[in-house]
């Protein structure tokens, strides 16, 4: 007993001394997710946290602070101290709500990026196995002759799939209502049971659905073809043109983080996202491990051309940037 006390004692000393060359405060490291558990940013995230975990030799856990398009987690995280133990897993939302609704901070001024996680995964269209919509164009006849009842569930105002269905009624002048959810997850659930005509979802919370029969992807939303979806058109083939909602997943930390520690956490998430099995998770979901060099700044980056490239999908849809 005694001995196994030491053995604590000493391993608690060791995480402690750990945390302190790295800059990080020894207490447990929260990635945040802005939206429910089951989505688009959270199954990364819980693929990365214990790859993390064994990295910084602290705790890693996951919390979903889930609301209004994910602006409740990004509010969170800005606000919290700057000391590398509260993250962000940023996702596409972060540089959508600016063009369609208030947001109390700005994706690009108002975080520290740390890195890539992964980029995708695409947006489907997708149907319950049951539904008579057996394609896009069915779905659209439908939705001509019944625009009081037409319906395509969401992951809630200023998210991909909410833009997509007001691109898809802008372009082709339907007038499908966007029901919301507080995420992929519960936006998914509500295609396979039936709920709703259909819905825009993220790949990985519809994947499994889609293999055990419960729901029919009927397109999807992104350029090219999906490699784990060959047979799936994307909605560029069937005629409806500028659909490319890829997404990607990264981490931020709030502005004013050292350098020495995003430095610290740049180095553990290059490090674990390059584990090899980790593509290989990531491949059913049509995401990829992010390509070298997966730096702060390469991302900074990337944030700023995502920026205006949804401010150009904004005015496509009819947002007001």
């Amino acid at each position: 007993m005694y001995r196994r006390f030491i053995l604590t004692v000493l391993a608690s000393l060791a995480f402690a001394g750990i945390a302190r060359s790295q800059g990080l405060a020894n207490r447990p490291i929260t990635l945040v997710v802005s939206f429910a558990p089951g989505g688009l940013t959270d199954i990364p995230a819980r693929m990365i946290a214990p790859e993390l975990q064994k990295r910084l030799g602290q705790p890693v856990v996951v919390e979903n602070k889930a609301g209004a398009s994910g602006v409740v987690g990004g509010s969170y995280v800005v606000h919290a101290a700057p000391d590398g133990n509260t993250m962000l897993v940023s996702g596409i939302s972060e540089v959508q709500n600016l063009f369609y609704i208030k947001v109390p901070y700005n994706a690009e001024k108002d975080f520290a990026p740390v890195g890539k996680i992964a980029d995708g995964p695409p947006l489907v269209l997708a149907v319950v196995s049951s539904s008579p919509f057996t394609s896009v164009a069915d779905l659209i006849a439908y939705a001509k002759a019944n625009p009081t009842k037409a319906n395509i569930a969401t992951t809630g105002p200023a998210t991909s799939p909410a833009i997509a269905v007001s691109q898809l009624n802008a372009l082709v002048g339907t007038k499908f209502a966007a029901v919301p959810y507080q995420g992929a997850g519960p936006a998914a659930a509500a295609v396979a049971s039936g709920q709703v005509d259909a819905g825009f979802i993220w790949l990985p919370s519809i994947a499994g659905m889609a293999s055990s029969g419960r729901v029919r992807i009927l397109a999807a939303a992104t350029a090219k073809r999906i490699p784990v979806l060959p047979n799936v058109p994307t909605l560029e083939e069937l005629g409806y043109k500028n659909f490319d909602h890829s997404a990607f997943v990264g981490l931020l930390a709030p502005r004013g983080t050292p350098e020495p520690v995003i430095a610290t956490l740049n180095k553990a998430l290059n490090e674990s996202i390059a584990v090899p099995d980790l593509a290989a998770k990531l491949k059913p979901f049509g995401m990829t491990v992010p390509p070298r060099p997966n730096t702060p700044q390469s991302y900074g980056s990337f944030i700023a051309e995502q920026m205006a490239y949804q401010g150009k999908l904004a005015r496509l849809s009819g947002g007001k940037p």
